[in-house]
Order: C-alpha cells, then structure tokens, then sequence
C-alpha cells in the first residue's frame, strides 16, 4: 500500500487528513503492540478519514489521505519534531519504537514520511498551476480526555497568523445553533503555529490561505456522525473560500518562527 492517497475532483479547496489510518506494515510486526492498542487514538485520528472524503465531496476538492498508523512515524510532524516517531503515547510504551536509533527513523522518513509529504505538495503545485490558488484544509480528530483531563471543545480551529479562514469559520461555527461559544475552540486543543508540520510547509510558506480542523472523535467515530460533520463544515466553510481574492497568496508570517513553543496550549492565539 502507498503511504498515502488521494481523490481527485475539481475545487478551490486543496484537503489532506494525516493519521487517518491505524495500519502498520507487517514487517513492522505491530510494533509489539496488541490489537486493541491501534484501536485507540495513539494510533490514528479515529474519524478523521470519513470526515475528509466527505468534506472533499462536498466542495469537489481533492484529497490526500495518509495510509499508515502514525505510530509508524507522523506525516504531520516535522522531520526535526521529538514527537516523529512516538515511543511512548497516552501511557502506552510502544515496544518497536523504544529504541528505535536515527538510521531507523531516517528509513522511515524516506519510505513513508517524504512520500505522503510529496503528494500532498504536488497536489498544490497542480491547483496552483490553474492559475487560482486553492486553501489549504487539514482534518485532525482528537481524543475527549487527555492525560486524564476532559477536553470541552466539539470542535477545534487552529491556525497561525493569517485569519482569513479561521476567523470567519470559528464565528460561523458558533453561529450555529447546537454550537457553544465554549464548544468552539480557538487553537484549541492545540497550538497552530507548528514550524515544519505540513501545514506550515506546504501552505503557510507559500502564503496560501489555510486552517488546521480538530473534531472531537466521539462526535464522529461512527460513519453517520462524520458524514454530518463533513456536511456542517462544508456548508460554513464553502462561503468564505469561495472568492479567489481571500485565497490570492499572501505573507502572513508565522508564530512558529518567532517563539519556541511546541505542541501543547497556545502561547498566543493571534
């Protein structure tokens, strides 16, 4: 199996989703994990995959879609991120990453990582060679209770310093009407500013528009569930993606570049 997928269609929406699959090569052997193990949300973004071939149906969009378990190594990190490759997640050792030295970590970043990275770059490459450069959007799930904290958001928008989708979406997203102003996280659970994941690779050093989704994965680890899901956002999103002027290159400059925070709560979400 490739390390990743894609759909093809038609849009202004350029759509990946990075840990949408808990599948680990045989040779790997599991990584001495038990099945249930990969189950759980160490291992991929339970939902994730349902919400993004949906989405990317509903706005004609391709989409990049990840093949393997990002217990394996994590498309979204970037190659210099200590959390590449996990030896430990959510109070799981993870045997066959345990010891794992730089020579394992650099073949899996040549037989998986690079590749997935690839494909979701000259995916863009085509949408900009028509002239009208597309967004960028990236589906995440995440778990509802962290370390032992229950995490409140349904739904969280993430993002650096160009606002010109994450502002107008979260207001959409709180506009609805079974939506909470306290539901909708502003870079939450999670920071957006992320120097080398792909977003900031692919999208934020060239200027293009963009926003990191996470969805909290009870609300869409059934297919029907997610479907819904794909359908509110699409239908919140498509306006404000829709005028070629919102998405004309723009820099916006990063966080990412200017402070040493990592992956965790947001230093500033402005």
């Amino acid at each position: 199996m490739p390390p990743s997928r894609r759909s093809q269609a038609r849009s202004t929406a350029g759509r990946s989703s990075f840990a949408t699959s808990n599948a680990i090569p045989p040779s790997y052997g599991g990584l001495g994990l038990p099945r249930g193990a990969l189950d759980r949300h160490i291992a991929y973004d339970i939902g994730a995959a349902d919400v993004t071939r949906a989405l990317a149906a509903q706005l004609g969009a391709p989409a990049v879609l990840s093949t393997y378990s990002r217990l394996v190594i994590d498309p979204n990190r970037g190659l210099d991120d200590p959390t590449l490759v996990m030896r430990y997640s959510d109070g799981a050792i993870v045997p066959g990453n345990a010891y794992i030295d730089a020579a394992e970590i650099a073949r899996r970043s040549a037989r998986f990582w690079a590749p997935y990275r690839q494909e979701v770059a000259t995916t863009v490459d085509a949408m900009m060679a028509t002239g009208e450069p597309p967004a960028l959007i990236s589906i995440h799930s995440f778990t509802p209770v962290m370390r032992s904290l229950a995490r409140p958001w349904k739904i969280g928008v993430l993002w650096d310093r160009d606002a010109r989708i994450p502002k107008p979406l979260i207001e959409a997203l709180i506009a609805e009407p079974d939506l909470r102003a306290d539901e909708v996280g502003d870079n939450e659970p999670y920071d957006g500013a992320l120097a080398g994941d792909t977003i900031d690779e692919i999208a934020t050093s060239r200027g293009l528009a963009n926003v990191l989704i996470e969805i909290r994965q009870d609300l869409i680890a059934e297919k029907n569930n997610a479907v819904a899901w794909a359908e509110r956002i699409g239908r919140v999103l498509a306006p404000i993606i829709a005028d070629p002027q919102s998405r004309a290159p723009t820099d916006s400059g990063s966080r990412a570049r200017t402070t040493t925070h990592r992956r965790g709560k947001p230093s500033s979400a402005t």
